[in-house]
């Protein structure tokens, strides 16, 4: 069954977690995996730049207003799971927090890899939360590696045609680029284990920075301004 959800909406956001909850069953996966990458420069719905609006700001929202729904399906040694898709681009991001909508100087690439960026450092600060007041929920990242999607519509044509003709040999399927957001979320290997970057299947480290605390809840505070959501 498949309920309609446009992150690039807070409504339309809203409305789904609305219907969700109407329903009444429990929830104990939630794979934040949508995303936009190297678009032109251009807003969602409610202002924000495209990139940090739907990849970062959408999945924020959703997980929050799905935060108690997800404690409530929780139990002991049976964990609900928050699995968030970044990607290795995450790695030579920067986070401006002057600039989150990169309004001064806009590059597709770096407004792509800085939404990739905050989605590690919100799900270690997710992470913290959840520890510190015991909830049976976990959140973890993922870095599907480079995969073979559509994804890559609007990057230069250059790489596109070497994606075409190449794809075969440097690029994962679809199926094998869901691995390991099938692994964080089923594994019973991470049952209660959470704050981990993995890529295939491994726990790896992410880019130093995002074990920066301070900077974890200085971008968590300033989402939840954007979103309006309770800090």
């Amino acid at each position: 069954e498949f309920l309609y959800c446009d992150l690039a909406s807070m409504m339309s956001i809203r409305q789904f977690v609305q219907k969700f909850k109407m329903k009444k069953i429990p929830l104990h996966v939630l794979i934040n995996n949508a995303g936009v990458m190297m678009v032109p420069q251009r807003k969602t719905r409610d202002g924000f730049e495209e990139h940090f609006g739907l990849n970062y700001l959408g999945h924020f929202l959703l997980t929050n207003l799905l935060l108690d729904t997800l404690r409530e399906s929780g139990s002991p040694g049976h964990s609900a799971r928050v699995v968030t898709v970044s990607s290795a681009t995450h790695y030579v991001a920067e986070l401006n927090m002057d600039d989150l909508q990169s309004s001064a100087c806009y590059s597709a690439h770096a407004a792509y890899a800085q939404s990739k960026l905050a989605l590690v450092l919100f799900t270690y600060h997710l992470q913290r939360l959840l520890v510190a007041e015991g909830s049976h929920v976990t959140a973890n990242v993922v870095d599907p590696g480079v995969v073979n999607t559509d994804l890559y519509r609007h990057v230069f044509w250059g790489t596109r045609l070497v994606k075409k003709l190449f794809s075969w040999l440097l690029f994962k399927t679809p199926d094998e680029g869901a691995w390991t957001s099938i692994y964080a979320a089923v594994t019973p290997e991470l049952e209660g284990v959470g704050g981990r970057y993995l890529y295939n299947e491994k726990e790896t480290k992410s880019l130093h920075v995002t074990y920066n605390q301070k900077l974890q809840q200085q971008l968590w505070s300033t989402s939840c301004d954007m979103t309006g959501v309770r800090d």
